[in-house]
């Protein structure tokens, strides 16, 4: 097996916290915790990803997403701290009054190309583009596709679930529920129960994608990862659950009954759960897992995202 070199640039371990809501005890895993500026998931898959720029002298990392995209803010920020320019292909428009995680990729000076979402389903080809245009100009370039899933990034939650295993064993933990955005997250977790050899389930709350497609990324994302890595390990799917419907009002919006119950969570346990990921993942978790049992063994994980609350702060404060 290859393993990969990493950067360390995220706050590890994470701790996992017990929480009690609506009479309900279990525990969240805060990978919300991994940093500050560098909140969140994404920075595991950094940690990878940041390593190989490194090694490839890259002048300029690309990447993509939405305009409040949390794997685009965080790589902007990152490729600053290790001294590569940052640019960045968001789904969305340009504003003179950005706020949450565009307010802080403009603050950067990260440089922004802005796409129409018919536009931004051809992104990895605009990218491309662009790449070879500035290597004309003598300039290195890496592209790390939208939520830094890649085989590489995934070693980002390979380490995770090695990780959670030492801080409480796998084998007494039947599930993990995470958002789904890009697959990394949850096809580096199926990879890593699987390379431990524990059964445990990994349940991907999608939030954007048609089901199928969502499936079938993260089984591609696990096998590319084991060709590529020579990793000798199966990988039993059936452990692989997506848990659809809770994002039917559109990727970039969210309900009140939503909100009204994220808010809730918030002023119970000071835990703050963004409209886009955490949010929808965290409802289908206590829908799921939760409502009216005592306990939970399932681990919730928190995977940041809290710029993405400013945007809607007022929807948060009206929600009825």
């Amino acid at each position: 097996m290859i393993t990969p070199k990493k950067y360390n640039i995220a706050n590890l371990p994470t701790p996992i916290q017990k929480i009690e809501f609506k009479g309900t005890k279990f525990l969240i895993k805060r990978d919300d915790y991994t940093g500050t500026e560098l909140t969140g998931n994404k920075i595991r898959k950094l940690d990878y990803i940041l390593a190989d720029v490194k090694k490839k002298k890259a002048d300029y990392l690309f990447t993509s997403g939405g305009d409040q995209s949390n794997h685009a803010r965080a790589t902007a920020i990152a490729a600053r701290q290790i001294g590569v320019k940052a640019k960045l292909f968001l789904w969305g428009k340009d504003t003179n009054n950005p706020d949450g995680n565009l307010f802080l990729d403009k603050l950067l000076g990260a440089e922004i190309v802005y796409l129409s979402k018919k536009e931004y389903a051809d992104v990895n080809s605009i990218m491309l583009k662009e790449s070879k245009r500035m290597q004309k100009r003598g300039k290195k370039v890496y592209i790390a596709p939208s939520g830094g899933s890649t085989p590489l990034g995934l070693w980002g939650y390979i380490n995770f679930m090695h990780e959670l295993n030492e801080q409480m064993p796998l084998s007494k933990v039947p599930g993990l529920v995470s958002a789904y955005g890009s697959g990394g997250t949850a096809a580096g977790m199926l990879l890593g129960a699987a390379m431990l050899g524990v059964k445990t389930k990994i349940y991907a709350v999608n939030v954007l994608d048609e089901p199928d497609f969502v499936r079938n990324k993260i089984k591609e994302l696990v096998e590319d990862a084991i060709a590529d890595f020579k990793i000798n390990v199966n990988v039993n799917y059936n452990n692989l659950i997506i848990l659809n419907g809770y994002s039917e009002e559109g990727y970039k919006n969210i309900t009140d009954k939503k909100l009204k119950f994220l808010r809730e969570f918030y002023q119970v346990t000071g835990i703050l759960l963004d409209p886009t990921y955490t949010g929808k993942a965290f409802y289908a978790y206590y829908e799921n897992f939760l409502k009216g049992k005592k306990n939970s063994r399932v681990i919730f994980v928190h995977t940041g995202g809290i710029y993405g609350v400013f945007p809607k702060r007022k929807k948060y404060l009206e929600a009825k």
